[in-house]
């Protein structure tokens, strides 16, 4: 482990995507400094511009003083430059390949994202023939990582809407998934917690608005609702302070926001 040094990741608690390089982090044994960062505060801004021109947002890792920003590839880099087990991708070509793809097909950058996880409930019985593993011998991986940082959290956006969209019923491969993860230490150390996660969807201005008029539709459209919130996918970063957290407007919205 030679290669730590110095190792700061910052980002912000209610974010799937800094949850990802946290998770990452912690199961490889790496030592790093996270830092929560106030959205709204100048500072976040000017460190957004100057590390991240492109997207704006967090997570943002600097090691060693170079930022790398983008949780996938956040992800693959930590196991780049950490070669000590666990690995978070298979070494085999092919199957590193598979987790990829799978990791891709999950993110919800979706038209319908109901529609992937009913692809993502039959296809990944190719990823675990055998069923979910318990994860009491193995560590979570890259794919593992990628899925319960968007799902993991899905009684938050339940109990918000009202609504279950991740049923044992009609996704026993995926619920399963979700609860072996949510048990693993490191997981559930990183977690937020999800009655601070409800509590914090009303803030958002014109959330209730969204929700509202997300009701008389189709489960697809509930759903992206509750993901464009989740991945707070907005130009402007999202604001720890309750009062001033804002998103755009709709038709900008959709803009900024990939379905």
């Amino acid at each position: 482990m030679g290669e730590e040094k110095s190792v700061k990741l910052h980002g912000f608690w209610a974010g799937p995507f800094a949850m990802r390089a946290t998770i990452a982090l912690k199961v490889k044994g790496i030592e790093f400094e996270y830092i929560e960062e106030d959205l709204k505060s100048l500072w976040i801004r000017d460190l957004l511009l100057k590390y991240n021109p492109v997207h704006k947002k967090v997570p943002i890792l600097f090691h060693n003083g170079h930022p790398i920003s983008e949780s996938m590839v956040i992800l693959e880099y930590i196991d780049e430059v950490w070669t000590d087990p666990p690995h978070l991708l298979p070494k085999d070509p092919y199957i590193r390949a598979k987790h990829r793809f799978w990791a891709a097909f999950l993110d919800p950058a979706v038209n319908e994202l109901l529609e992937k996880m009913d692809v993502a409930e039959e296809g990944l019985k190719e990823i675990f023939p055998n069923g979910v593993p318990s994860f009491e011998d193995v560590k979570p991986g890259y794919l593992d990582i990628v899925f319960y940082s968007l799902y993991g959290t899905h009684e938050a956006a339940e109990g918000f809407f009202g609504k279950k969209f991740l049923t044992e019923e009609r996704y026993p491969l995926l619920v399963s998934w979700v609860n072996a993860l949510g048990q693993v230490p490191e997981v559930k150390e990183v977690t937020p917690p999800i009655p601070k996660l409800v509590e914090f969807f009303p803030f958002i201005p014109k959330f209730e608005s969204l929700k509202q008029s997300a009701r008389p539709t189709r489960h697809g459209h509930v759903t992206r609702i509750i993901f464009t919130i989740i991945r707070g996918r907005a130009q402007q970063p999202w604001s720890m302070s309750l009062r001033t957290c804002r998103l755009p407007s709709p038709p900008r919205w959709m803009n900024i926001v990939k379905f």
